[in-house]
This record gives C-alpha cells, sequence and structure tokens, in this order.
C-alpha cells in the first residue's frame, strides 16, 4: 500500500478518526509507533514515516505506544487493493494458520509457492507472515495486560505465545521491561479460573447496526446452542474436545463486550478471530456506502440501515448444515429441524448454562446417523449426509483458500449442494464479499418490492453486476429490508 507522506501528516495533525487502523505512524527519534489519533504531541514531518499495517512497523524495529495503544485501532479486513492470496492468507493467519502448521503448508492450502507469497506480503504489507502473526500475538497480549487481570502467565498463553520465556523476551526486546510492568493499575490478580473466563473489548469501525445482528441472529438461533435476550447473544462452542461459551453486548465506544468461557486459554485467539468474523467486525461501512453511492437503491437502503453487516458463521460445518436444512422451507421451518439434528447427535454441555445445553454435531457424528427420521425429506437428509462425509474427508473444506468461482464449484461437487446453497455458504462462511445467492426467494421479493417489476433469478443477478464487489452486502441489505 502506498501511502503519501503529506497526506498521513495531515491526518495525523488534526487527529482524523476517519484514519484510525488504515496506517501506523513510527517516530523516528522515539521509536515507537501510534495510531493517527495519538493524544501525544505530533512529531515533526521529519521525524515520522508512515506503514500500512502495524505488522510492517513492529518489524522495522518501532514498538507500540502505549498512550494511543495500537492493539485497540478498529481492525479493518483485506483492501481490495491487495492481491487474492495475501488476503486469504490474512483470514487464515488470524485463524490460527501458522500456528498449527507452517509456511508451506498455508502456501499449498493458497494454491501459491511459499516465495511468492512472502514476496507478496513483503510487497503489499510490508512485513513477512510470521511477523504479520507474531504482531497479532502481541497486541493481544497488550490488550490482555490493559483490559483484564488475568497473571502474565496466563496472558502469555491466551494471546498465542508458546512459552513464558518467548513471551517475556519479546516484550523486553519491544519494550525494555518486563510484560508485567506495562500494566498500570495495582489491583491483584484474578486468575481466569477453572472456566477460563475472559472479559475484553472487539472493536470495530462505526456505525453499527447492533439491533439488525442480533435481530439476524434471534431468527435463526438454534435452540440448546444459541440464546438471544435484548441486548446480547451467547452460544455454546466446542474446539478440540473442550466446550465453553461466549457472550457478547455493547461495550464502551465503539465495541462489543465478550466475555469468553472457555478452559484451553490458548484457544482465546481462535475464538476471537471467530467471533469478528460472526459479527463482521473488519468491515467499513463507510467505504461500503461510497461504491453504493451511484445505485438509488442501494443509497436508500444504506441510509435506512448505515451500520448494517453481514453476519457471519461461527463454524463451516454448522453454517452448512444450517444452509442445507434452509433449502426450499422457510426460516423457522429451517430452526426446528436444527433443533432437532441438535438435539439428537448434539454433545450435552458438561456445564450447561441455562438453556445452553448442548454443542452443535461433530461431522463424524452426523455423517454415521440416519437423518431421514428427524423429519425432513430422505433427498435432504442425504445432502447432509454428503455434506458430512466431505467436511470428514477434508478438514479444509470450509477455509477460504480459494477464490468465490473455485470454492462454489468445490462445494457444488457434493451431492444435493447447488447454486443458492454454495453462494450462501460463502456469503456467511467463507466471509466472500461478492457472494451472491440470486436464486434466493427473499433477495427477488424484496427487490421486487422496491422496483415495482417483476425479476426471474436470472434478472437478479444481472441487476447485481451493479453492486460488485461488495454483492454480499447488497444481499444482506435485502433481506433486512
Amino acid at each position: 500500500m502506498d501511502l503519501n507522506h503529506d497526506a498521513c501528516y495531515s491526518a495525523i495533525q488534526v487527529r482524523d478518526a476517519r484514519y484510525d487502523g488504515r496506517f501506523f505512524t513510527a517516530v523516528k527519534t522515539t521509536g515507537i509507533y501510534c495510531r493517527p489519533v495519538c493524544p501525544a504531541r505530533t512529531p515533526l514531518s521529519k521525524n515520522v514515516t508512515f506503514y500500512a499495517t502495524a505488522a510492517a512497523a513492529q518489524e522495522a524495529g518501532y514498538h507500540p505506544c502505549l498512550r494511543c495503544r495500537p492493539e485497540t485501532a478498529p481492525e479493518l479486513g483485506p483492501g481490495r487493493e491487495l492481491p487474492d492470496s495475501v488476503s486469504r492468507a490474512l483470514q487464515l493467519i488470524e485463524l490460527g494458520a501458522l500456528d498449527e502448521e507452517g509456511m508451506d503448508a498455508l502456501a499449498r492450502r493458497l494454491g501459491v509457492g511459499e516465495r511468492q507469497l512472502r514476496r507478496q506480503f513483503r510487497q503489499h504489507l510490508g512485513a513477512s507472515p510470521v511477523a504479520v502473526a507474531q504482531t497479532r500475538r502481541v497486541l493481544l497480549a497488550k490488550q490482555l495486560i490493559h483490559e483484564t487481570r488475568l497473571p502474565m502467565a496466563e496472558v502469555a498463553f491466551a494471546s498465542g505465545f508458546g512459552s513464558i520465556r518467548r513471551f517475556n523476551e519479546i516484550f523486553h526486546r519491544l519494550f525494555g521491561r518486563a510484560p508485567g510492568e506495562l500494566r498500570r493499575s495495582e489491583k491483584p490478580e484474578v486468575p481466569a479460573g477453572r472456566e477460563g473466563e475472559i472479559e475484553l473489548l472487539l472493536r470495530y469501525r462505526p456505525p453499527y447496526d447492533w439491533e439488525a445482528m442480533l435481530g439476524f441472529l434471534r431468527l435463526r438461533a438454534i435452540p440448546g446452542v444459541e440464546r438471544v435476550t435484548d441486548d446480547a447473544y451467547a452460544r455454546t462452542l466446542c474446539l478440540d474436545g473442550h466446550q465453553g461459551t461466549v457472550t457478547l453486548r455493547p461495550g464502551p465506544g465503539n465495541a462489543l463486550r465478550a466475555v469468553v468461557r472457555f478452559p484451553r486459554l490458548q484457544a482465546l485467539p481462535a475464538i476471537i478471530a471467530r467471533l469478528r468474523r460472526v459479527f463482521d467486525l473488519a468491515s467499513d461501512p463507510v467505504a461500503i456506502a461510497a461504491q453504493f453511492s451511484r445505485d438509488p437503491v442501494m443509497t436508500a437502503l444504506i441510509q435506512a440501515r448505515p451500520g448494517l453487516r453481514v453476519p457471519g458463521a461461527w463454524d463451516g460445518f454448522e453454517l452448512s448444515m444450517r444452509a442445507v436444512l434452509g433449502q426450499q422451507i422457510t426460516v423457522a421451518a429451517a430452526v426446528r429441524l436444527a433443533g432437532r439434528l441438535v438435539a439428537a447427535h448434539g454433545e450435552p454441555m458438561a456445564r450447561p448454562d441455562g438453556e445452553l445445553t448442548r454443542v452443535f454435531p461433530r461431522p463424524e457424528a452426523v455423517a454415521a446417523a440416519e437423518l431421514a427420521s428427524l423429519g425432513m425429506p430422505r433427498s435432504r437428509a442425504a445432502t447432509l449426509s454428503a455434506v458430512a462425509a466431505a467436511a470428514v474427508a477434508d478438514k479444509h473444506l470450509f477455509d477460504a483458500g480459494n477464490g468465490l468461482a473455485e470454492s462454489v464449484q468445490r462445494l457444488r461437487a457434493i451431492r444435493g449442494v447447488g447454486e443458492w446453497t454454495a453462494q450462501y455458504i460463502a456469503l456467511r462462511q467463507l466471509r466472500e464479499p461478492d457472494a451472491f445467492p440470486s436464486a434466493d426467494i427473499g433477495l427477488i421479493r424484496a427487490l421486487e418490492r422496491l422496483e415495482s417489476r417483476a425479476y426471474t433469478p436470472a434478472q437478479l443477478l444481472a441487476r447485481a453486476e451493479a453492486w460488485r464487489p461488495w454483492r454480499a452486502y447488497a444481499a444482506q441489505h435485502l433481506w433486512t429490508a
């Protein structure tokens, strides 16, 4: 990303919040990097340089500012100017790809060479993939130090460090002091406990239509797995055999307050990444609105709901089951079927939380089950079984490793999965901003009402050309309308 020095300097002089998270200011005389909104005195122009990412600033030898706290900047999703392989690599890194496997495996999943991927990261982000992953760990650790009372050992593991020694070494190198010395409060430490309870804030770029997000999730909440109240969303989760729960509600400022209860602290980065995807916290609604400004229908819808987001999915397999169950029936009917599936094949929670009593079934359990007895057509039961078998055979089936066309084609190769189902999975799970299920009757009827004319799926698809590359957001606005 090319950053014009004079333009960036003008932004930091007035502390323009529109640029918060879009670039970082590195101060040569102090060795720190800051957000554009940092309240400290603006340094001289000759003493600063600008980086598109925190990872680039950190790899260049600068350390995060303790005053403006770069870890609290709203994190934006990959920009349109990035190569497809870099955008998808960033998504996979956020979900922990480099923690589980090395660079070779990441490059293979993306279908590119390791050298090419490193070169693209260096060119477009100014940092290597490993540096991006390490910066994420450092900034999460710094957030946990400031926002929680966790002991430093628990901060280390909860932020993704493999050892306390490595955690201490990196903080000494960056800040010249022990991690614990960054915590200014003298209140006693509070361990996460047996349930691993951690509370922290997840920032976003305003505006954010929390009411619409909660309404979407409320209509689709699966009994036993999800709970939606007037101002909060909660659900069960199971990762690597460990069970837990998460709860989100509005927090102070432009943030959601998350309470994570999970016994394995090392899973926190992956849980945060999933929550950010479910609640679409990395999108920039102002930039998306600008793309739609020439379309009168979209302009009117955005003016009515300016902070609307595209709800994501907690888990790819769970979303695929929802999508198949929802084929050609109402949302309410699909939820009832999902509840029966969970009651019959979901594992019970060892420590239930009110009506949160079960976790969603695993692919292995669904693949081995007789599903027609749950009250659905045999053809749909066969499709559920086929998707489950495919998920068992390929653990990366629902990862964002391929482009939209390739992902849809791969999903459609599964027996019973059509274009609508594949596009819906791409939209909510793969986070494809241009996915568009043009055969969806809800989209067709919404546009017919708005434009007072009839549409076929083919005509809707042609009409949606004007909404590229954000057709998923256009679909969400139509669904909401």
